[in-house]
C-alpha cells in the first residue's frame, strides 16, 4: 500500500465544526499522483515507488527525463518524489494514489520546506533573551560568550550562533483530517503545515 501523496498548499481558511467552533485548517491540493518507476529489493536493493505529480509540456521535458517516461511507459510528470512501500512487486507503472485513498484516514503527517528567513540573530534564530534593554548597556542582542579561553582554544561544533534560518525540512505531525473533496482533489487538514503557498508537501498516513 502507498500510504503517502504529494500536493501543494494552497493557504489556509478556517470551517466550522459540528460543535459549531471555528477551526482553522490548511487546504492542499493533491492531484492524482501517478506511479512512474517501481523499485523492488531483487533490481535496487529496496521496496519503494517513484510518483509522478504536475502537468508539464513534452516538449518541457529534457531528453533524459524524457527517456525516463518513455521506458517506463508512462506520460509526462513535473515532480519525482520516492516513497518507500513493503512490497514494490505488488504495485505497477501508472497506478494512481488520489485523495480518495486517505478517505478513511483520521490522522498525517506532513511534511513540506519551511519558510526561508534569510540570516537571523540568536534571538530570532534560537530564542535568547539578550541583555538590558537599557540605554546604560553595551549588550543588547548579542549571543555573549561562545567557548573557553585556553582550553579547548576553540568554539565547539554544535554552538548556537547567528545563521541562516528556515528553508528546512520539516514534518508536522498527527493533523486531523478535517474533510476531503475528492472531486476538487483537497484534503484539508486541522492546523499550520510547513511553507509558503503553493509548496511542495507530502502528505504521510500517521
Amino acid at each position: 500500500m502507498i500510504n503517502a501523496i504529494y500536493g501543494k498548499k494552497v493557504g489556509m481558511t478556517q470551517l466550522f465544526n459540528e460543535n459549531d467552533e471555528v477551526v482553522a485548517v490548511t487546504v492542499i491540493k493533491a492531484e492524482p499522483n501517478t506511479v512512474c518507476q517501481v523499485k523492488t529489493v531483487a533490481t535496487d536493493g529496496y521496496d519503494a515507488v517513484q510518483l509522478g505529480f504536475g502537468d508539464i509540456k513534452p516538449q518541457k521535458v529534457n531528453r533524459p527525463m524524457g527517456g525516463h517516461f518513455t521506458k517506463q511507459g508512462v506520460d509526462a510528470r513535473r515532480y519525482l518524489r520516492e516513497v518507500r512501500v513493503e512490497d514494490g512487486s505488488a504495485h505497477a507503472n501508472g497506478e494512481q494514489v488520489t485523495v480518495g485513498n486517505f478517505a478513511e484516514v483520521k490522522k498525517v503527517d506532513v511534511t513540506g520546506t519551511s519558510k526561508g528567513k534569510g540570516f537571523a540573530g540568536v534571538m530570532k534564530r534560537h530564542g535568547f533573551a539578550g541583555g538590558p534593554g537599557g540605554h546604560g548597556a553595551h549588550f543588547h542582542r548579542a549571543p555573549g560568550s561562545i567557548g573557553q579561553c585556553a582550553t579547548p582554544s576553540r568554539v565547539l561544533k554544535g554552538v548556537r550562533l547567528p545563521g541562516h534560518m528556515g528553508c528546512d525540512t520539516v514534518t508536522v505531525k498527527n493533523l486531523e483530517v478535517v474533510r476531503i473533496d475528492e472531486e476538487s482533489n483537497l484534503i484539508l487538514v486541522k492546523g499550520a503545515v510547513p511553507g509558503g503557498k503553493n509548496g511542495i508537501v507530502r502528505v504521510r498516513m500517521a
